[in-house]
């Protein structure tokens, strides 16, 4: 099992993950959020030699524009399964997915090929907001991204895996000085918004292990936040433990990451 993000940030969030399917050959790609047009979900795509046409499955973590886009009217149009919570579905104006959306509930598994993806909810501005658990024989991943705060929730599906993408999404300092309205800046920094670095440092402090192999630093914001606080913020929150770092960007995401287990 592997992933990467194929962008990250305020203007678009999605991101891939690719392991096996039932028959524990060919490989089964499910996209998690397309805050994406089209046109750019097919170039990224085209940079790991695939097409819309190659998804398995979808999953919608909330209904705002940055990770929703064109989720539903792809899947429709591709006979492409997805799933998103209620509140989401609702949320995106109740879409017509013909017959291919599935409700996800917290703490519900979904099989996916050998993957199994377990969605939790998170504390964020949305109608049910949910994050991702993913594993498959013995390796499991964690996708946590807006979200405002820590919840014992968030940590217990956050620990013991081999890889985090985590939300590394403002400093406070930059966000106080933007240019951005007061309403703006307080859902932001608000216990609805998105992390902090230093929180977002703090939690990852919180789920560290010696299995911890790979960490994304992803949202990051564009006006209120930099690469370099980010990774200073992880790496002072790793210490020494040897755990490669990794920025996803707006334009590009990362590259693949492949935990072994």
């Amino acid at each position: 099992m592997r992933f990467r993000s194929l962008a990250s940030g305020s203007s678009g969030n999605a991101t891939l993950v690719q392991g096996r399917a039932a028959d524990g050959q060919a490989p089964f790609y499910a996209l998690i959020d397309c805050g994406l047009p089209l046109r750019q979900l097919r170039a990224q795509l085209q940079t790991c030699a695939l097409t819309p046409e190659d998804l398995h499955a979808i999953f919608v973590t909330h209904e705002h524009a940055d990770h929703v886009g064109p989720c539903f009217d792809l899947a429709r149009r591709l006979h492409i399964p997805i799933w998103s919570s209620y509140g989401t579905w609702l949320g995106a104006g109740r879409p017509d997915c013909d017959g291919m959306w599935q409700c996800a509930r917290d703490g519900q598994t979904i099989t996916w090929g050998r993957m199994q993806a377990l969605p939790f909810t998170v504390p964020h501005d949305a109608r049910e907001p949910l994050q991702l658990r993913i594993s498959q024989e013995g390796l499991d991943i964690a996708l946590l991204t807006d979200l405002g705060h820590i919840t014992p929730h968030v940590l217990t599906h956050a620990r013991d895996c081999q890889a985090l993408l985590l939300e590394f999404n403002h400093e406070p300092d930059l966000l106080a000085a933007s240019r951005y309205p007061p309403f703006l800046k307080r859902r932001i920094a608000g216990p609805q918004g998105h992390l902090a670095n230093a929180t977002a440092a703090q939690l990852l402090s919180q789920v560290l292990h010696s299995g911890l192999q790979h960490v994304v630093a992803a949202h990051l914001s564009q006006q209120n936040n930099r690469p370099e606080h980010a990774l200073r913020w992880m790496q002072q929150a790793i210490g020494t433990h040897p755990i490669a770092l990794h920025i996803a960007t707006q334009e590009a995401g990362c590259d693949w990451i492949n935990p072994t287990s």
